[in-house]
C-alpha cells in the first residue's frame, strides 16, 4: 500500500481555504461546547477560533497570536493562550510537542483522520502521512506480543530533508513556503499559515510569559520574547 503524504502551508493547499462544510461543522461543535461548559461567547475568543480552525499548519500560540492580532491588535497572549486550551479540551485542538522544543497545536475534532509525522531536524518542516500496512504492522506486533489490542499510538520521524543532508540540488518542500505569516481573511478562500521554522522576532513583536504562572491565568500584558483515528 502506497504512503500518502503531504506538507503543509501553500505548497499543501494550493493557496485554497479549509473545505467550507468541515470549518462550519467544528465551529458547531464549538458553540455545542460553549454552551455544555456555559461559557459566554466573546469577540476575540470567537475570532481566535476562526482563525484557529482556518489554520492548515501545526501551529505554535506565538504564531497564532500573530496571526488575530493581524485582525484585532488588541488581542492579548494569555486569552489566545487560554482559547487553545479550551480548544483542546473541546477536542478540537490536539497538542504536539516535536524535538524542536516548541509546543504546537493542529486542528482536531470529531472524524479526524489519524495521520503520522516526519519532521526535519535542521528546517523544521513537519510531513504528515499515513500507510496502512504501517498501521496493520502495528496491530500485529501488539498481537503477537500477547494478544494486544492497539487503543491510540503516534509515530514521529525524525530525519533530514535531501537539503539538509547536503544533497547536490536537494530540494525541500519549505523552499516553497513563505517565511512570512499570512492571516487568513473570512470569505476570501484563504488559508494564513505559519512559518514551519520558527522566526526570530523583535522584542515588541510577539510577547510571552509562562502561561502556567497564578494558576494558569497569565494576565493579558505578557512580557515579550516569541482524531476519530489514534494518534
Amino acid at each position: 500500500m502506497p504512503t500518502y503524504a503531504h506538507t503543509q502551508g501553500p505548497a499543501a493547499t494550493g493557496g485554497t481555504g479549509p473545505d467550507p462544510e468541515r470549518l462550519a461543522f467544528l465551529k458547531l461543535e464549538w458553540e455545542k461546547y460553549q454552551r455544555e461548559k456555559r461559557l459566554k461567547s466573546t469577540s476575540q475568543r470567537d475570532l481566535i477560533v476562526d482563525e484557529f480552525l482556518r489554520c492548515p499548519d501545526h501551529i505554535s500560540i506565538e504564531d497564532l497570536l500573530t496571526r488575530v492580532r493581524a485582525r484585532n491588535g488588541r488581542i492579548g497572549y494569555a486569552t489566545v493562550y487560554r482559547t487553545i486550551k479550551l480548544l483542546a479540551d473541546a477536542d478540537l485542538a490536539t497538542e504536539r510537542h516535536f524535538k524542536d522544543g516548541h509546543t504546537s497545536y493542529e486542528v482536531a475534532g470529531p472524524n479526524s483522520q489519524h495521520h503520522d509525522h516526519l519532521i526535519c531536524l535542521k528546517c523544521h518542516l513537519i510531513l504528515e502521512f499515513s500507510n496502512d500496512e504501517i498501521e496493520a504492522l502495528q496491530e500485529r506486533v501488539a498481537r503477537d506480543l500477547g494478544g494486544f489490542k492497539v487503543m491510540q499510538h503516534k509515530m514521529e520521524l525524525y530525519a533530514l530533508c535531501p537539503k539538509e543532508q547536503g544533497v547536490a540540488q536537494g530540494a525541500c518542500a519549505n523552499d516553497e513556503r513563505l517565511v512570512s505569516l499570512r492571516p487568513s481573511k473570512p470569505g476570501d478562500g484563504r488559508a494564513g499559515h505559519a512559518a514551519s521554522k520558527p522566526a526570530n522576532k523583535s522584542p515588541s513583536a510577539v510577547p510571552s510569559q509562562d502561561p502556567r504562572s497564578a494558576a494558569g491565568q497569565a494576565p493579558d500584558k505578557a512580557k515579550s520574547s516569541r482524531s476519530h483515528g489514534r494518534t
